[in-house]
């Protein structure tokens, strides 16, 4: 009897930690809703953007590119992590793709996303410090 009760358990204790993980994933289902804990009434990409022709997602990294460069700069310059500075309109970064770079041939383009990546990535510690502070990152 006894060996009979240590399977039934054994298999009992399996089967609970087999359960666990499976109720943990079904609460982990990714959507295509974006929802954020930041600044949730951030401003969505202009539909030109998301508009995009895959072949032509260079134009759009670029865009994103830019616009992260400058928001984290802002951050810092202002000393302000406030959820207009952190994340503004489009209208800049689209502004700066347009007159500097919107003729550029592709691989221009991948240049120009290396330097707002490398300018981004300079600022980035001061601007998550600052955001941190404020309760904003």
């Amino acid at each position: 009897m006894k060996p009979a009760r240590l399977t039934l358990a054994l298999i009992a204790l399996a089967v609970s930690l087999l359960a666990v993980p499976a109720l943990a994933e079904r609460n982990m289902v990714p959507t295509l809703d974006r929802r954020f804990d930041v600044c949730p009434d951030r401003p969505a990409e202009p539909v030109w953007m998301q508009e995009i022709p895959l072949r032509q997602a260079y134009q759009r990294v670029l865009v994103q590119d830019i616009y992260r460069a400058q928001n984290l700069e802002r951050i810092v310059e202002s000393g302000s992590c406030d959820c207009e500075t952190r994340f503004p309109t489009w209208d800049e970064a689209e502004a700066v793709f347009r007159e500097q770079h919107a003729s550029d041939e592709r691989w221009e383009m991948l240049q120009a996303s290396d330097a707002y990546n490398r300018r981004a990535s300079a600022v980035r510690p001061a601007a998550k410090a600052i955001c941190e502070a404020a309760g904003n990152w």
